[in-house]
């Protein structure tokens, strides 16, 4: 090994036992959950230091969680054998939130905070946690700004953990979301200044949820009107052009009249 790598290791270790000591100081606390790996190394690692009655899960139940992944998330929370709370969000109620002006996530995520504060102080929990790395610092998060004004701690980031570091830690211990593609809410497939509704919510997840059948691994199914932009892993374009007939019906059945495919990622 040499000297960058053993400084690496030390460097990754470091991490490590800094957020041990961070989780060991918070007593009870609750996390929130996508099932993201994000996420779900958090809830492992204060489910490792803190028992499974003092590190627990609250995920977000409402239209803009696919089914698929609330089934997931579930699944995963049992394979920790972690408490897992659902609690019912609902921003969509919020005419701020269906408007979609760019700061769309803050409210979604005030909303979560509002639910998960009511179940911390019905149960005891002293501290409320999200799953942010520090590659997140560079984006725009108005999901992180509602953490900051409702106190909501980043174990994560606070160690100075990174992608590649969940994704290690999570490959260490056999998790096996070490490997499972970035997600987003379905609202995120709508366009910013499209109002955000059930129909448009339930329009995507079926199209992603029928595309992914046909064994497509990333997926983002963008909402234009009678248009969807499918975005795929750059791995998978050739694949998915080679079944643009298949793609376009089921697009069809779903009621999107025409189609474009994509690099994920890219403008």
């Amino acid at each position: 090994m040499g000297e960058r790598d053993v400084k690496s290791e030390e460097s990754y270790e470091r991490k490590l036992e800094a957020l041990d000591r961070t989780l060991m100081g918070f007593g009870r606390v609750a996390v929130a959950f996508s099932g993201g790996v994000d996420s779900t190394v958090l809830l492992h690692a204060a489910r490792r230091v803190l028992g499974r009655e003092r590190g627990v899960a609250v995920i977000a139940d409402s239209p803009s969680l696919p089914r698929a992944e609330l089934t997931d998330a579930r699944q995963i929370a049992a394979a920790l054998d972690a408490r897992l709370e659902e609690v019912r969000t609902r921003e969509g109620e919020d005419p701020r939130y269906r408007e979609n002006a760019g700061n769309r996530c803050y409210f979604c995520k005030a909303a979560l905070f509002d639910a998960m504060g009511a179940f911390a102080a019905r149960e005891g929990f002293e501290v409320l946690a999200f799953g942010e790395i520090v590659d997140d610092w560079g984006d725009h998060r108005p999901g992180a700004q509602a953490a900051r004004e409702y106190g909501v701690v980043a174990p994560l980031s606070g160690a100075g953990l990174s992608k590649a570091d969940v994704r290690r830690y999570a490959a260490e211990h056999g998790l096996e979301v070490a490997h499972k593609p970035a997600s987003a809410c379905l609202a995120s497939r709508i366009p910013v200044g499209t109002e955000v509704t059930p129909e448009r919510l339930a329009r995507v997840e079926a199209a992603e949820a029928s595309l992914r059948e046909l064994g497509i691994r990333v997926l983002r199914v963008r909402h234009h009107g009678a248009h969807a932009r499918v975005e795929v892993g750059a791995d998978e374009l050739e694949a998915c052009g080679a079944m643009v007939v298949q793609i376009e019906t089921r697009l069809v059945e779903c009621g999107f009249e025409t189609h474009e495919l994509a690099v994920y990622g890219q403008k």
